[in-house]
């Protein structure tokens, strides 16, 4: 009989197997078809000819890029030295400041008229005009060779191959958006005469993102003496240029700053003291390059060197603005950069001048951060300057900073034996914690 029940189960499970075969057939015959197995669609007329349109404009992109190739062919072996690096690093891979142009406040620097007036009147009369790349090759070699005095733009001694070459990129800078750099031109800071073959590219025509990937390049493959070069005389041409015309700097070129400042000795050295020695810098030229230097992250003792040779260079009305902005950094200086900070403000006790606001803010801010690391001579020297030039709201101040100050040298203890009889009595209270004897509560 079990045998039989047996038997009699075995087609009954092997039914319901089947059934639940069929049952997951059907489940997956119920389940939407895939994307490839649906039937195409027709396409609208309009999405047609945009695509069409778009295969045009591909095809012409891919034949310029064949004209540019057979532009770079004809290099003779051996004018190009340097490492064939053939990765795609950053400077290929740019596509533009998308993302961090809304961040962009630099060249939207409200300007007092007031103020701009008043520190002109603080400028170089006589400020010599800012020498350029193109100045400068040109003039080495007129001195070189008198026969081309009469043209006016002289080529230097090349190959001609090289002068071709390097003219045409100079074509593609012009008009450069985004996009790979040419390779010839990451070439030129390994090159011995790397300041000739950058002339032939004609620097003062180049697009404003063609400059911030030239100083990429050239802040991180060159020496910092050489990168000074670089910034003397194709960058800040460039940027004072673009703020003279514009009344703001463009974004790429104030990028370019940013970019410049990771070689702060370059950068002091090839913009910023330059800059101040011109005698004709504005202040809105100084406000665009002073939130530059605000913003990055600068070493102190690069920051130290500059502040100090500043304040040694004649004065000129937006020296002060750099002055302040250094010394609201709070950086740690040195006793050496203090004293001469100390001498530039002395140098104004005989002055009949009347000093713009600037000025007196500079000196607040010096007062304020280093009021303790003054002598006692010091502080008297700076009192009979503010007898001398003085503002209604900014004097004050001063005088009451370096009343509640120490001398150099001397301890906080110091400064308390020389306050107030209710600030030593409070003081000792804290510290000593008098105890007062207890009194005895009576029962009731």
């Amino acid at each position: 009989m079990a045998k039989k029940r047996k038997s009699e189960q075995e087609p009954q499970q092997k039914r319901q197997a089947l059934d639940e075969e069929d049952l997951i057939v059907s489940r997956k015959r119920t389940r939407q078809p895939k994307q490839h197995q649906r039937e195409e669609k027709m396409i609208n007329s309009n999405l047609s000819s945009k695509i069409i349109k778009e295969a045009l404009n591909q095809q012409k992109e891919i034949q310029q890029e064949a004209e540019n190739e057979t532009l770079f062919v004809a290099v003779p072996p051996g004018t190009l030295d340097g490492p064939e690096d053939d990765d795609d690093d950053d400077v290929d891979g740019f596509d533009g400041f998308s993302e961090t142009l809304s961040q962009y406040d630099g060249g939207n620097q409200e300007i007092d008229e007031e103020d701009e007036r008043v520190l002109a009147a603080f400028m170089s009369k006589d400020g010599a005009p800012q020498q350029t790349l193109a100045d400068l090759i040109i003039q080495r070699i007129k001195e070189k060779d008198a026969e081309v005095g009469s043209e006016a733009r002289p080529l230097p001694k090349l190959d001609s191959a090289v002068i071709d070459l390097y003219r045409g990129v100079g074509k593609l800078l012009s008009r450069y958006t985004v996009g790979k750099i040419p390779k010839p031109f990451k070439h030129i800071p390994s090159m011995q005469p790397w300041e000739d073959v950058l002339y032939l590219t004609e620097p003062e025509k180049w697009s404003a993102n063609a400059m911030f990937q030239a100083t990429k390049i050239f802040s991180s493959n060159l020496c910092a003496k050489k990168a000074q070069r670089f910034y003397s005389l194709v960058l800040l041409p460039r940027v004072r240029e673009d703020i003279q015309k514009n009344k703001r700097l463009h974004f790429a070129l104030y990028q370019s700053l940013k970019k410049a400042l990771y070689k702060p000795a370059a950068f002091f050295k090839g913009i910023l003291i330059p800059l101040c020695q011109s005698g004709t810098c504005s202040l809105r030229e100084a406000v665009i390059v002073g939130s530059v230097i605000q913003k990055v992250s600068i070493p102190f003792l690069h920051s130290s060197a500059a502040l100090m040779k500043i304040a040694e260079l004649e004065y000129c009305g937006t020296t002060s603005y750099f002055i302040k902005l250094f010394l609201d950094k709070k950086y740690a200086l040195p006793y050496r950069v203090l004293d001469a900070v100390m001498a530039h403000f002395m140098r104004f006790l005989e002055d009949t001048r009347m000093m713009p606001v600037i000025w007196h803010l500079s000196l607040l801010s010096f007062v304020q951060r280093y009021k303790n690391e003054l002598t006692k001579e010091d502080k008297d020297n700076l009192d009979n300057l503010i007898q001398h030039q003085k503002h209604h709201l900014v004097t004050p101040e001063i005088r009451r900073e370096l009343k509640n100050s120490r001398n150099r040298g001397e301890k906080e203890d110091d400064l308390m034996s020389m306050s107030s009889p209710i600030t030593v009595i409070n003081k000792t209270i804290e510290e000593d914690r008098w105890d007062f004897p207890e009194v005895p509560m009576e029962e009731d």
